[in-house]
Order: structure tokens, then C-alpha cells, then sequence
């Protein structure tokens, strides 16, 4: 990798080089680190449904042809109960309901025009598993939330957010979903997919202890693993483990991963493929100007390696970050969250950049 990333590190001191301040730039072209893998070629949304809505097509084909390898797409909610109308922080699919005597009932209709669109571009999914369908709920109402910009973010936290009543129809559930990708896509294309557990169980995406997550997963795992030995499957995608908080639920999970009672099988430790987390910066008004906040999105990385790196039989383990960002909030625009202004102009692109050069850095640095 030639270095030339790193010289835009110097952009970030001052806003005020937009007054045409002189700024000094060193190219070292000669200077070999290694091959640039392109770890940005992954794309992660709230919102499944928009996927195959106007636009939609078009902007997952443009990201594609962007990269000189597949895109990996991450959505939400691939598992919500609804309508399949899409709003902002909410999706659903209406893959899962039930009859009057509580048989389980599947619809793929709108997970496969979701991952269709990917298909065809040459794309893949990275599954986010997730979240709560209402009958499987063991909180079903209320279940729908109606954000908008302004409200509180913990309102969304509904009865999506729930562990199972049952989890072997959970386990069924995610099992069917994996045979049906199989028949539909081809056993070769389904093995090069990532299916990650949740999102963010840290936090009140998920509103069960941590121990409901281990189990969670120890079933979601097994009937993965069931329906495609080969198949990759991980977690937890938790927030930034800058955070005490993220970084104990972290270490708890591959702690649990590595010595800890399979619920499903009753075995020591459950299989992991991958480990994913999150890592997110800070932007703020200051002095009437964006300040971005990529110390903390780094802190995230760094943080996230070194539990990782604890663990000796996971340390050569593909780490994804499956959200690493600027901010949080997709859906908060600058007109109501000021300091998401960056996304309007250059900052946000000189902002990834620089990002993707440090968590470069950090990778060789774990390795």
C-alpha cells in the first residue's frame, strides 16, 4: 500500500484551510507496505426495503461497479414482521408468521428481491440475522415504532428487539432461510456469504441479557452450520468497545465462543467464523464549524483488535466492521443534527480515507 493516504491526516487540524492556507504534501511512491486489500468494499443501511425501490437498483449497481471486487450489503430487519414499507429506521419482510394454531409460516418474497438486486450486479449479502419476527416475540407489542428526526432514539427499541419464545423455531426459522438461499442461489454463492447474528445486542437493540445473546447465537450457529456445513457464521456486532460497556459484552461472547456451555448442543465453546464490531466517530459544532471526531472511531478499532488478539484461538480470525463511520444515525439529517453537516461537502470522503489508512495501520499492528 503507497502511503499517500496518510498525508490527508493533515486536512482534519483545521476547517480553516478552506481559506486557501498553504498546506505541504509528501508522496512517498516508493515506499512499499503491502497489498491495498479493499476492505471498503462493504456498504451497510437501516432500510432493506429501499434496496429494491426506486433507486435503489441503481445506486447498489454504481457501488458495484465502483470496486474491482464483490460489495458486500448489510441491511437491517431482514427478519421484521410488516408490510414491507419502508420508513426511516425501519424495515421488514414478513419472512415469518404463523397460523391460527401457531404453525410457523415463511414467505421469501421480499428477502429474495432484496438479495436479488445484489445478485444481479454482481454483489453479495453480508446477513445481518435479524431482528424478532412479532410471533416468535416474547414481547409482541407494540412492535412497530413511527421515528422521525427530533424524537427520542430509544423509542425505536420495540417488540422486534426481543429474544424468542421458542428458540428451536428460531433456530428453524434461520435454518429454512439458509436451504432456501441454497435452492434459489447455488450452495457455491451461499458459502461465500457472511451471516452475522444481530445488531449492536449491547445496546436495547437487543433487550435480553447477554446470556439470552450467547444462547441466541448458539442456536442461530448450529442451524446454520445444519443447513450448509462450510457456511460462515459470527458475531457479536456490537457497538465501539472503546466503550467499557461494548468492550465487556465483547470479551463475554468470545469468552462464551471459546469455553462456554453450547445451549443448542450442549458442548463446549460454539463455532466462529468471524468477529464483527462497530466503531463510530464523534462530530461537533465548534466555533460554527464541523469538527469531526475520528479519534473515538479509531479508539473503537484499536480497542476491538486488542480483546480480539486476547483470545489466541481467534486471533487469525477475519475481524469485519460491519459499521465504522463517522456518526450513528443514518437517518439524522443536518437540517435536525447540525453536526452531520460533513456528509454535504468534501469531509466525508477525507474523513474515510484517512480512516481506512489508519485502520490499515492498526491491522498490520494486531497482526
Amino acid at each position: 500500500m503507497k502511503p499517500f493516504l496518510l498525508c490527508l491526516a493533515l486536512f482534519l487540524s483545521h476547517v480553516r484551510l478552506l481559506a486557501q492556507e498553504p498546506v505541504n504534501i509528501r508522496i512517498e511512491a516508493n515506499t512499499k507496505i503491502g497489498p491495498l486489500k479493499p476492505i471498503w468494499a462493504y456498504v451497510g443501511y437501516d432500510e432493506p426495503n429501499y434496496t429494491y425501490m426506486k433507486y435503489g437498483p441503481k445506486l447498489i449497481a454504481e457501488l458495484q461497479q465502483m470496486n474491482p471486487v464483490p460489495v458486500y450489503f448489510r441491511a437491517h430487519s431482514l427478519l421484521v414482521t410488516g408490510d414491507g414499507k419502508a420508513a426511516l429506521k425501519w424495515g421488514s419482510t414478513n419472512a415469518y408468521t404463523e397460523d391460527a394454531v401457531g404453525k410457523p409460516v415463511y414467505d421469501w418474497k421480499i428477502v429474495d428481491q432484496i438479495f436479488d438486486t445484489y445478485i444481479k450486479v454482481g454483489a453479495k449479502p453480508l446477513v445481518e440475522i435479524g431482528f424478532m419476527p412479532q410471533a416468535m416475540s416474547v414481547k409482541p407489542e407494540p412492535y412497530q415504532h413511527n421515528w422521525k428526526p427530533g424524537d427520542q432514539y430509544n423509542d425505536i427499541y420495540l417488540g422486534w428487539a426481543y429474544p424468542p419464545k421458542d428458540y428451536d423455531k428460531w433456530a428453524e426459522l434461520v435454518r429454512q432461510w439458509v436451504l432456501h438461499s441454497v435452492a434459489r442461489y447455488g450452495k457455491d454463492e451461499v458459502l461465500s456469504w457472511w451471516w452475522e447474528l444481530w445488531n449492536e445486542p449491547d445496546i436495547p437493540y437487543w433487550k435480553g441479557t447477554p446470556e439470552e445473546y450467547n444462547k441466541l447465537y448458539d442456536y442461530t450457529a448450529e442451524a446454520v452450520k445444519r443447513a450448509l456445513p462450510g457456511a460462515k457464521v459470527g458475531g457479536p456486532a456490537t457497538t465501539g468497545p472503546a466503550s467499557e460497556k461494548a468492550a465487556a459484552f465483547l470479551k463475554q461472547f468470545l469468552e462464551h465462543c471459546a469455553r462456554g456451555k453450547n445451549a443448542a448442543t450442549g458442548k463446549t465453546g460454539a463455532p466462529l467464523d468471524f468477529i464483527s464490531y462497530h466503531a463510530k466517530g464523534n462530530p461537533r459544532v465548534v466555533d460554527g464549524h464541523v469538527r469531526m471526531g475520528i479519534g473515538k472511531n479509531m479508539s473503537d478499532v484499536a480497542r476491538g483488535m486488542e480483546i480480539v488478539t486476547s483470545f489466541p484461538q481467534f486471533k487469525k480470525l477475519p475481524i469485519i466492521l460491519t459499521e465504522s463511520d463517522p456518526e450513528g444515525c443514518a437517518a439524522c439529517s443536518a437540517r435536525v443534527y447540525p453536526q452531520n453537516a460533513y456528509r454535504n461537502g468534501t469531509l466525508y470522503p477525507t474523513y474515510t480515507a484517512v480512516a481506512l489508512s489508519n485502520i490499515f495501520k492498526l491491522a498490520d499492528k494486531h497482526q
